[in-house]
């Protein structure tokens, strides 16, 4: 799946990654418990989803609210949207990202440089 991106999903990366949408960090194709998820940001909790014409709305509803109980945010947008609205689309994804809080992540600490050979 991340070697193969639709287009919609490869156009919204280029506006996702390198921190360029307010700074916020996002990966694509993140496992997140038995879910991918199409883009996610650890900092707030963010997932966004990017739907072709063939998803399952009642499934992803149960998808949805099972990864809401695990303390995410999950934003959904068509192909289409993406195709059609990238403006749209980032200004609904930063909106998101700047009302969410952040959560408490605290990154593997770097071990001291002592007994590494310095």
């Amino acid at each position: 799946m991340r070697n193969t991106p639709t287009e919609p999903e490869k156009r919204l990366w280029r506006h996702l990654s390198n921190s360029q949408l307010g700074g916020f960090k996002f990966r694509r194709q993140t496992v997140i418990g038995t879910y991918i998820c199409d883009f996610s940001c650890s900092q707030n909790g963010l997932i966004v989803e990017v739907d072709g014409d063939t998803h399952d709305a009642d499934a992803d509803m149960l998808r949805d609210q099972m990864l809401m109980r695990m303390g995410f945010f999950v934003l959904r947008f068509s192909n289409s949207d993406v195709m059609g609205n990238m403006d749209g689309v980032l200004e609904t994804i930063l909106s998101r990202a700047n009302a969410l809080p952040e959560r408490r992540y605290t990154p593997t600490p770097t071990p001291p440089l002592e007994g590494r050979g310095f």
